[in-house]
């Protein structure tokens, strides 16, 4: 990292006090800091809750196009956390490619080394645009965390230098914390979740998709009960938060996004209890929001509406 990388970042850290440097998106725009007037960019980070619409509409598909230049998009396409890349990979290649796409890529990465493929790495290095597809969360961190590849394209995310899209499992690993499985339809409990790391492209966030859809609310609390300097975000299936560089995010799609903020928190019996016994958790936030809705990452507050 050169000087003005980490002069930056203590800028950052300055100025937003609450937020550690280990846990900063870094895309925020010099201007916007000097300014304090949110912009948003064309560049985005679309955390998608799995299921999207692939044939009709396609509303979150085409926005994803569309932040990656349209016409002009090239996009890398990275199936890895299913266990048929080749198949969901070529099925992102059609959609990308009926929508006219300038050059699509599928990086079939099935093993770590794969990671550090220079021929890869030069695609990550040229693409506009960055689509995790769905499959087992715990299989994508494996092949890619801390790769060359995977540590490229979460800077480049980062920096606004292009729109990073991930649905269902591609979503799951957005956070530093991952929820890498767990149950549903009991009460909140610590043996409801299990939480692993995950690729830290908004590291802020815990995110679990399919989310009301399977039932997933339970299981999200007790994940935010365990790391309450986090915000936990559930995801719809055909939903997507879109994390503009303003850091705030916006809500597309049919269904819904849940925020539970544990931010003002007053008290939790988490670390006194059993393994299986409900959990208490006191003066939590929690915000509902559909589409075209939006909500401010760094007030942790409702942000104006695009309605």
């Amino acid at each position: 990292m050169n000087k003005n990388s980490i002069s930056f970042i203590r800028l950052l850290e300055r100025l937003i006090h609450f937020v550690p440097r280990s846990d900063m998106m870094l895309q925020l725009d010099s201007k916007l800091l000097q300014q304090g007037m949110p912009q948003s960019t064309k560049t985005a980070v679309m955390v998608i809750g799995g299921a999207e619409d692939k044939i009709h509409g396609r509303q979150i598909l085409q926005t994803f196009f569309q932040r990656s230049g349209g016409a002009d998009a090239r996009i890398a396409i990275i199936p890895s956390a299913s266990r048929e890349p080749a198949v969901i990979g070529s099925r992102y290649h059609d959609i990308f490619e009926e929508m006219g796409a300038k050059a699509i890529e599928v990086l079939d990465i099935r093993e770590r080394e794969h990671g550090e493929d220079p021929v890869l790495q030069a695609c990550v290095e040229d693409c506009t645009g960055v689509f995790m597809t769905g499959g087992d969360q715990l299989r994508l961190c494996g092949l890619l965390a801390d790769t060359p590849i995977m540590e490229r394209v979460r800077m480049r995310a980062q920096l606004g230098e292009i729109t990073l899209a991930g649905t269902s499992a591609g979503a799951a690993v957005m956070g530093h914390h991952m929820i890498a499985g767990g149950g549903s339809g009991e009460s909140p409990n610590r043996s409801l979740v299990d939480m692993t790391t995950g690729l830290g492209i908004i590291p802020e966030v815990i995110v679990d998709q399919h989310f009301h859809n399977r039932n997933r609310m339970a299981r999200l609390l007790s994940a935010v009960a365990s790391n309450p300097a986090k915000l936990g975000i559930g995801i719809d299936e055909d939903t997507c938060a879109m994390f503009e560089g303003d850091g705030t995010f916006q809500v597309i799609g049919k269904g819904t996004v849940t925020v539970i903020d544990p931010g003002e928190v007053s008290f939790t019996n988490y670390s006194t209890i059993g393994t299986v016994d409900p959990i208490s958790i006191h003066n939590l936030r929690v915000h509902i929001l559909s589409h075209g809705d939006r909500y401010d990452l760094y007030k942790r507050q409702i942000a104006m509406s695009s309605r």
